[in-house]
């Protein structure tokens, strides 16, 4: 099994068993050097923006199968990534886990994560849903889609993101603000496709079309669509299972658009090793498991998410809502053209 990575817990391991130190210098030179080696703590620590019913079930079965302690914070993305940039070598982070490949790319190009070489890593999550220089690795998948309302749009209607701009939706359309990451990557890989001049325009159409101003969240734009202030919208996926959930009987469905070119957007929740880890060892075992068939069907279900890895069939609720051919552009452009997207968001008016 191949596994490589940046880390000095190897070397303090090395002269604790070589140079027989006493237990009080091994301790002095521990402190010193700021490092605590695998051996002497099993365990590893988390810095997660997955709320904390998504990711506990799924450490403390790695606790059992393994005996590695996890311990973990949660808080959303940008104070966790900034948390440990402030905090460099004395980071008490071993990997870090947040959904978007945006915030994953961010993450990894501030230099706050390390490559990593896994065979197990490798084999078991598709290039497109990891970093090209194994520095994170997606571990559940996320489509950003069409939903409709079934009492007033038919299936037949629809088609592209961008033929959401037509003249048929005018006053119809509903959107979540631009501020929300998702949206961004959206344009991010619209841009990576269609070129910036030509998704402008398609952007322009939809702030054209909208029924009502932008919404904060997916579900408060599907609740708009089924009060009936609009027909059609772009959401997660795995927003439109939880109203499901609270209501079997909700008058809207998922459509999978782009089938004809691209494919329907999708995006991942991820982690990835953190550059200063003090149990790389761990936290590496950690992520591998997050990649096996068991975690991955877990996590997926959870979240109502498809699997990162291929290999596992997603949950029978989100298998309900059909096939699609997903976008195969690596999910990192989504933090390449994050500021691109932003600044063309706003040029055409997308608040």
């Amino acid at each position: 099994m191949k596994r490589s990575f940046n880390s000095v817990s190897g070397i303090v391991s090395a002269v604790k068993r070589y140079f027989g130190l006493s237990l009080a210098l091994y301790a002095f030179f521990v402190g010193v050097a700021g490092v605590v080696p695998a051996a002497a703590a099993e365990q590893v620590v988390v810095y997660s923006s997955r709320k904390d019913h998504l990711i506990r079930p799924l450490f403390e079965q790695f606790e059992q199968q393994t005996g590695i302690e996890v311990k973990y914070i949660t808080d959303k993305a940008a104070p966790l990534i900034s948390r440990i940039a402030v905090e460099g070598k004395n980071t008490a982070a071993d990997m870090l886990i947040t959904v978007d490949a945006g915030n994953l790319w961010q993450a990894a190009e501030q230099g706050l994560l390390v490559k990593v070489d896994s065979e197990i890593l490798n084999k078991q999550i598709p290039a497109h849903l990891r970093d090209p220089e194994g520095r994170w690795y997606g571990l559940s998948v996320r489509a950003r889609t069409i939903v409709y309302a079934t009492d007033r749009v038919k299936p037949s209607e629809l088609s592209t993101y961008e033929a959401l701009g037509e003249s048929q939706w005018k006053d119809r359309l509903c959107l979540r603000t631009s501020k929300k990451v998702y949206n961004q990557s959206l344009v991010a890989t619209m841009i990576a496709s269609l070129g910036a001049e030509k998704t402008e325009s398609y952007v322009k159409s939809w702030v054209a079309n909208l029924a009502t101003p932008v919404f904060s969240n997916d579900t408060k734009l599907m609740q708009s669509i089924s009060a009936g202030q609009c027909d059609v919208g772009i959401v997660n996926s795995y927003y439109f299972g939880r109203l499901q959930d609270k209501d079997a009987d909700i008058p809207l469905a998922l459509y999978w658009p782009n089938q004809n070119d691209r494919g329907v957007h999708i995006n991942i929740s991820g982690a990835g090793i953190t550059r200063h880890s003090k149990n790389p060892e761990n936290a590496l075992r950690l992520l591998e498991w997050l990649a096996s068939k068991k975690a991955q069907g877990e996590i997926a279900a959870l979240n109502k998410e498809f699997p990162a890895n291929p290999n596992v069939p997603p949950a029978p609720q989100v298998v309900s809502w059909g096939t699609f051919k997903a976008d195969t552009i690596n999910v990192e452009v989504a933090g390449k053209l994050q500021v691109d997207a932003i600044k063309l968001m706003d040029r055409a008016g997308y608040r």
